[in-house]
């Protein structure tokens, strides 16, 4: 039940990147507005990359229970007042607040698995969630053409609210209340810099040469104050206690080469998947719901390769050629489909976008792993971090480029064609419903001008592409950890999901991953007892796990916790509990459990007997650093307590 809550929380999160894509040629013709379009998207990306900043701190601070449940509640607001929306700019505001609640129930979402789910199941609940979260990526654009032709287009935004209401309902039964023991430093001011300039710069892009001229004193200084607010960003963030983006992280090349490339993929993918639908309506003549379906060789080719070059980086550990060759087929398919027009086939135009998806998937998939390579442990959350914040960054200037570069071409091209069919009204042009009713020969020239508008876009996106193929060639191979080689290969990473900022989950999770690889080569499981040495029944064993479980999670034990976490009445464990307390492991004081110096140290004997035999598989783990070696004992230690936390359910079953 947990698992499904917080599926639905990444669902709901994912799923309204791409939705509004095959409605957006609808919500123009009913809300015009048609040069703000872009934004309808970018919003809600720009305050998603914001917010995922933040959320981690906070479920840090407040709990992530109650801030899964609060961007819950957020997600709600805006889904509700964008279905109610009845012009553009309330409908992006809306998309913000979305934005905003998406962000949180993303990290939020992440965070939880590692909570909740064993460390033994992790691998197969990530990889589903990184199933569900690629699987967006097709049922966006399709459900929303659904809604947008048979219902209305508010309702790809009224879906969420019955959806989430539910979540929250079912998250406040069963996710567990759990907040970190360390009060985190939050870097409010580095967070609020870089969204107010990145908000300027795209609100350049955005306006000039369509709200504004570019030589205009609006349109130069927003490009002023964004590069006065992003050069005090990294001033600041050279000075912050806990930076949201370290600039050390820099000197590295990977992570710099990774942030670029990750950049340039959001870039090509989200454009490209914001402005095909546009371009299949007007000019192909499809329906919402069509438009939607006939991207899928788009998103196709991006699972495939996605997939089949995570396989290959695990088993060899060569990945700086998927980078190389990725951006090369991603030039060589947008390259194509700047050439598509009313009389290109629909084969050949699903070969262009097979190509396109094909290049994408080549370049995203490896990015992640490698970084958390090569930086140091202690990097592993911010680095993380920085590279879906750069894939998120590209994916909302992107937007705005594709938007720009649209807008300031349709305007001109769509003057000209009615110009040919005066008898032709504006309002039919802008509407595709309307303008698949006309005549041939009157709406031809008008499918014409968007036709052409929208492959000058992708055309001049080529030169973004072509810089990413020179950067690609700067990427260094270095040797994969066999962890790193471990998690490429799993399902999760090859839809690109986005990870936990919590550096310690990450290493949990990298751990995780190479243990269930050492396990499928049959390496033979641990038999704790034998391996502590200890004289304990499995009984006792797991009497002392429960003790040391509680105390871990909740900071107290009860008899009536563990009988109620195990579904039986307490006198059907009083037994052994009480024969722990015969031989000085653990004494009651009212109702609390505690450990006697004794059996203290028997549980640390458990523990360390594990830790010691997860240690002995992690060959490649050499830490030089005294603060990495720290933080992968900890994680080390952590592991070995999840771990014991299992093996105490096969204590039981032996009891």
């Amino acid at each position: 039940m947990v698992f499904l809550t917080i599926m639905l929380g990444m669902l709901m999160a994912a799923l309204d990147q791409t939705i509004v894509s095959t409605a957006l040629p609808t919500i123009v013709a009913d809300l015009g507005g048609a040069g703000h379009m872009a934004w309808v998207v970018t919003s809600y990306l720009l305050a998603e990359a914001v917010t995922t900043a933040l959320a981690g701190k906070f479920g840090d601070l407040f709990g992530r229970k109650r801030v899964f449940q609060v961007s819950g509640l957020i997600f709600i607001i805006g889904s509700i007042v964008a279905g109610m929306a009845h012009g553009m700019f309330l409908l992006i505001v809306a998309r913000a607040i979305q934005g905003v609640g998406a962000g949180g129930l993303m990290v939020t979402s992440m965070a939880l698995i590692a909570d909740v789910i064993p460390l033994r199941d992790r691998g197969k609940y990530q990889g589903a969630m990184g199933a569900v979260f690629g699987v967006t990526t097709v049922l966006g654009p399709t459900l929303g053409g659904l809604f947008t032709d048979h219902i209305s287009w508010r309702w790809c935004f009224y879906v969420n609210v019955p959806v989430a209401l539910v979540m929250l309902v079912v998250a406040a039964r069963t996710i567990p209340a759990m907040r970190a023991a360390a009060r985190p430093v939050i870097d409010y001011l580095g967070i609020a810099l870089v969204a107010v300039g990145v908000s300027c710069l795209i609100l350049a892009l955005e306006w000039g040469g369509n709200e504004y001229p570019w030589k205009s004193a609006t349109i130069i200084g927003l490009f002023v104050v964004a590069a006065i607010l992003l050069t005090a960003f990294v001033f600041v963030e050279l000075r912050a206690a806990e930076p949201m983006l370290p600039m050390h992280l820099f000197r590295s090349n990977v992570v710099t080469v990774c942030s670029i490339l990750s950049f340039i993929v959001g870039f090509a993918m989200l454009g490209a998947m914001t402005y095909l639908p546009a371009y299949l309506q007007y000019v192909n003549g499809v329906t919402a719901t069509a438009s939607g379906i006939r991207t899928l060789p788009l998103v196709v080719g991006l699972f495939t390769t996605s997939i089949l070059s995570g396989q290959v980086v695990g088993r060899t550990g060569q990945y700086k050629m998927f980078p190389i060759i990725g951006t090369a087929v991603m030039g060589v398919g947008l390259y194509l489909m700047s050439t598509m027009g009313r009389t290109t086939g629909v084969w050949k135009e699903s070969l262009y976008m097979l190509i396109l998806g094909l290049g994408i998937g080549l370049s995203m998939q490896v990015l992640t792993i490698v970084v958390q390579n090569t930086v140091p442990y202690a990097d592993l959350g911010t680095a993380t971090s920085a590279v879906t914040f750069f894939r998120t960054l590209g994916s909302t200037f992107g937007t705005a480029i594709f938007g720009t570069l649209y807008n300031n071409r349709i305007g001109p091209n769509l003057r000209g064609a009615l110009a040919e069919v005066p008898q032709v009204p504006p309002a039919a042009a802008q509407n595709p419903q309307l303008l698949r009713r006309l005549p041939s020969a009157e709406a031809i020239p008008i499918i014409d001008a968007y036709a052409a508008t929208i492959d000058y876009v992708f055309r001049w996106v080529l030169p973004v592409i072509v810089l990413g193929f020179v950067v690609a060639w700067f990427l260094k191979q270095v040797p994969l950890r066999d962890s790193a080689r471990a998690e490429a290969s799993d399902v999760g990473t090859g839809f690109s999901m986005p990870e936990s900022p919590d550096r310690l989950v990450l290493l949990e999770n990298a751990l995780g991953a190479l243990l269930r690889k050492v396990r499928t080569r049959e390496v033979p499981a641990p038999n704790l007892l034998e391996l502590a040495g200890s004289s304990l029944s499995p009984g006792q064993a797991w009497v002392l796990g429960q003790v040391r479980k509680y105390n871990r999670v909740r900071g107290h034990v009860t008899l009536v916790d563990v009988a109620r976490s195990h579904h039986m009445p307490p006198d059907v464990l009083q037994p052994a509990f009480g024969r722990a307390v015969q031989e000085g492991r653990i004494e009651f004081f009212g109702d609390r459990i505690e450990f006697t110096p004794a059996g203290q140290a028997e549980s640390d004997r458990l523990r360390a007997a594990l830790r010691d035999w997860v240690g002995g598989r992690l060959q490649d783990w050499d830490c030089p650093d005294a603060g990495d070696r720290a933080l992968l004992d900890q994680a080390m230690d952590n592991i070995a307590a999840r771990m014991l936390d299992e093996e105490e359910d096969q204590l039981r079953i032996a009891a």
